[in-house]
């Protein structure tokens, strides 16, 4: 593996996802993180049917150590100024103001250590008269038109995963980074501040682009009927994804897939303007054709003819996905108390060189004896 972020040293006060993810990313790149919690319960993510391991811990949380420290306690608060005095980076993801009622504020800090890359994430950012609201990722999401697009207006109830949470957590990994670059030049630590509201909000840059440039409000089935997307039940009960897109070409092998080498002819379906404006009845008349054959037949053919397409895997499928193998997508870890376990690699690769080397998330406290005195010298 390369460990492009081999000896960076990061402190990582982070709870739920934001800060983990943050943290995450910079240690699958190699970057040494040691993960702070309060000692007794530690990040509350990891409360799990009487444990401290759940899934939504591990999701965020490889390749991390951890050391149980409450830096209001004078003993405890001397450890971690030793890890703050030899670290590169430290994130935080409290609400605004709370950082500083633990000793963890940036003018302490970086007067410790004025090297040190501070990152603070938040919900709405350091100021303002949301500044001190509570969020999570709905909310975010909420804010910032996101799940606008994402609900189903005929039955409307939040969907999807965590985007917002993930999503503010790499956007503060990338603003690390350009903070880290900056400090070859100057020597001097930056503070890194990355809101959620913010960070969903340029996620959202599309619908913004639409609505600032020719005064369009995108809604959910905007981009999917522009785009000419596509989800279809199969005769065997799965489902397959169609991205049609413009090319007349990946619509001609559509109609030879579904040997219907006639059916584009149709004046609602000539071309992209009118399958767009017809979209609706397009969809009927592609559900009907594709209920009539397996989803595995579906995809020979579709693959035979170039046409852009995936089954609609549940999460269960996609380790057997035979693209999935060859990219040894999937890695295997093994913890020494908590056992053997399993995760998805990080998707960037140095060189051609995969990063297959994972350690397995961290138990509460596991590293405190490691970290008593501050960093190892040979970790460095």
């Amino acid at each position: 593996m390369t460990s492009v972020l081999k000896g960076l040293r990061v402190v990582e006060h982070g709870t739920f996802i934001t800060g983990p993810a943050a943290a995450m990313v910079l240690a699958d790149m190699g970057a040494e993180v040691v993960k702070v919690e309060l000692p007794g319960t530690g990040d509350p993510f990891r409360a799990f049917k009487g444990g401290l391991y759940s899934p939504h811990y591990q999701t965020y949380n490889r390749n991390k150590h951890s050391v149980a420290l409450d830096t209001r306690k004078p003993e405890d608060r001397a450890t971690f100024d030793r890890l703050i005095e030899g670290a590169d980076v430290y994130i935080q993801n409290f609400r605004p103001g709370f950082a500083e009622q633990i000793h963890a504020g940036e003018a302490r800090l970086r007067g410790m250590n004025p090297r040190l890359i501070y990152c603070a994430i938040s919900g709405f950012g350091p100021d303002g008269p949301s500044a001190s609201r509570p969020s999570y990722d709905t909310v975010a999401q909420a804010a910032s038109g996101f799940l606008r697009l994402l609900v189903n207006p005929e039955n409307p109830r939040v969907v999807g995963p965590a985007i917002a949470d993930a999503m503010t957590g790499y956007y503060a990994a990338f603003g690390i980074l350009g903070a880290l670059h900056a400090r070859h030049a100057s020597g001097e630590g930056r503070r890194v501040d990355v809101s959620m509201f913010e960070a969903m909000t340029h996620f959202n840059l599309d619908a913004f682009t639409h609505l600032f440039s020719v005064g369009e409000v995108m809604g959910p089935y905007s981009r999917p009927s522009v785009s000419q997307s596509y989800v279809l039940e199969c005769a065997c009960g799965g489902w397959i994804a169609l991205h049609m897109s413009s090319p007349e070409k990946f619509w001609q092998g559509l109609a030879l897939a579904m040997d219907k080498p006639d059916i584009f002819e149709d004046e609602r379906f000539c071309d992209r303007f009118a399958r767009i404006t017809h979209q609706d009845a397009l969809i009927g008349v592609l559900r009907d054709i594709f209920k009539r054959r397996p989803r595995s037949e579906w995809c020979e053919r579709l693959l035979a003819q170039d046409v852009p397409h995936a089954p609609m895997y549940r999460t269960d499928e996609v380790p057997d996905d035979p693209q999935a193998r060859h990219l040894q997508l999937f890695v295997d870890m093994q913890h020494p108390t908590m056992g053997p376990s399993r995760t998805v690699r990080s998707p960037i690769s140095f060189d051609g060189q995969r990063n297959l080397q994972v350690t397995p998330p961290p138990t509460l406290g596991e590293h405190n004896a490691l970290y008593a005195q501050g960093w190892p010298q040979a970790a460095r």
